[in-house]
């Protein structure tokens, strides 16, 4: 009967979980910081995009297939101010990746926050962040096909 219940209570938090991951989180100053930590020792992938982006979103189911692949952590951050997070959750929804940890700028002074994540940085999306598990950083702007991310997890490896 005890297995039952801690079963049971499993399965439940299992699933605040999933659905705590479908709203984007607020991205503000240290949130990037706050980001690798948490992803820190493992190959992570972290991907810019935009509503207003027609390259970005074409590029979404792929990153469905990235995440259903495995091997890296993926990471969605969405550049749109939050008034735009019922229309995010619903494309991210429609393109497979509503489980997928999200986040979403929060702050007005986008200047600073494009500074943390990384210096050259101008805005151009999308833009993705290939982290190695041993933190070594590589910066991607434009599409990132299936064969550049094996390749690239192949060779962090």
């Amino acid at each position: 009967m005890l297995n039952r219940v801690v079963a049971i209570l499993l399965v439940l938090l299992s699933m605040v979980a999933a659905t705590a991951s479908a709203d984007p989180r607020p991205f503000v100053r240290g949130s990037w910081q706050t980001l690798l930590q948490a992803h820190a020792g493992r190959p992570l992938a972290v991907h810019f995009w935009s509503l207003t982006c027609a390259p970005c979103l074409a590029e979404l189911p792929q990153w469905r297939d990235t995440v259903k692949a495995g091997g890296v952590d993926v990471v969605l951050v969405t550049t749109d101010p939050p008034e735009d997070t019922p229309k995010v959750e619903r494309t991210l929804k429609r393109a497979g990746l509503d489980k997928v940890e999200s986040w979403g700028f929060a702050d007005s002074f986008v200047e600073k926050l494009r500074f943390e994540i990384d210096r050259e940085w101008r805005g151009e999306l999308p833009l993705t962040i290939l982290v190695t598990a041993s933190g070594k950083r590589e910066s991607r702007t434009g599409t990132l096909s299936r064969q550049d991310m094996e390749s690239w997890l192949a060779e962090s490896r």
